[in-house]
């Protein structure tokens, strides 16, 4: 073996052992979900298998609701933030703004600003609208995303000019050279924007935990979390089954659109 082989070997070796570091505590929740309270601390291969927990879990807090909300949350987010990032990235990348440059240097700065440091602002805002412990005052907040505006805009400034002059030319207007032309060319990155965007807010926990009182509104980490607090008694099988059930939408979804989902970011570098 030459040493460009053992080079890369060692690589390979050191990449999967980083992954098993990883994946481990998710093995670990698996083996408990999926076993009997009495076989979950032998670790034994022929240990009785039961899916009683995550019947027992689903029947222990209103799940449905917390899953309905997050649905409807994440929905809500996703589709107001490529509605407005569209429409903004166009107007910076085609309509001649005398402040464009300082308008895109403002969108960038939000970039450097955490989510959590306006907490306390969105809360008072949310509030004074009398929208707090509703979804519409969990999603508010993120209706703008400058990452999703920056996407656009350096893929629209990719797409020729030619091609909006030339439908210019036939009559088309504005809203239809976005809607035939630009939208469908940067599909790829509404794809991989999309996916990161409802990763995001599906896990987030500190605003909808801060904004929410009831369980009409509850998103489902908020209610997971509520779910395995120590005064709940800390039960293992159900805490294990109910964060898998938390997890399996993102699983599934990053499973069948794994594909775009590289892709798209290969084909969303920096022009």
């Amino acid at each position: 073996m030459n040493r460009f082989s053992l080079s890369r070997f060692s690589l390979n070796l050191a990449i999967w052992l980083a992954a098993l570091l990883w994946f481990l505590p998710v093995l670990v929740s698996v083996w408990v979900a999926i076993h009997p309270a009495s076989a979950q601390g032998s670790f034994s291969l022929f240990a009785p298998l039961t899916l009683q927990n995550f019947i027992n879990a689903w029947n222990a807090a209103p799940f449905a609701r917390y899953f309905l909300n997050t649905t409807l949350l994440v929905l809500m987010i996703v589709v107001c933030q490529l509605i407005l990032a569209t429409l903004a990235a166009y107007a910076l990348v085609r309509c001649k703004l005398k402040a464009g440059g300082f308008i895109f240097a403002l969108i960038l700065l939000q970039l450097m600003i955490s989510p959590d440091v306006l907490i306390l602002n969105n809360y008072k805002t949310i509030g004074a609208l009398g929208l707090r412990d509703t979804l519409a005052g969990i999603a508010l907040p993120y209706f703008a995303s400058a990452f999703a505006i920056f996407l656009l805009r350096q893929t629209f400034k990719s797409i020729p000019l030619v091609l909006e002059e030339a439908a210019i030319v036939e009559g088309a207007s504005r809203f239809y050279i976005l809607r035939k032309i630009y939208i469908p060319l940067a599909k790829p990155i509404y794809v991989a924007f999309a996916l990161v965007s409802i990763s995001f807010h599906w896990n987030d926990f500190l605003w909808p935990l801060v904004i929410t009182d009831s369980v009409k509104v509850r998103p489902v980490t908020v209610g997971l979390q509520l779910f395995s607090a120590p005064e709940q008694g800390v039960q293992w099988a159900l805490i294990s089954a109910a964060t898998l059930m938390t997890v399996l939408p993102l699983l599934v979804l990053f499973l069948i659109f794994q594909r775009q989902f590289v892709q798209s970011f290969m084909r969303a570098g920096i022009r």
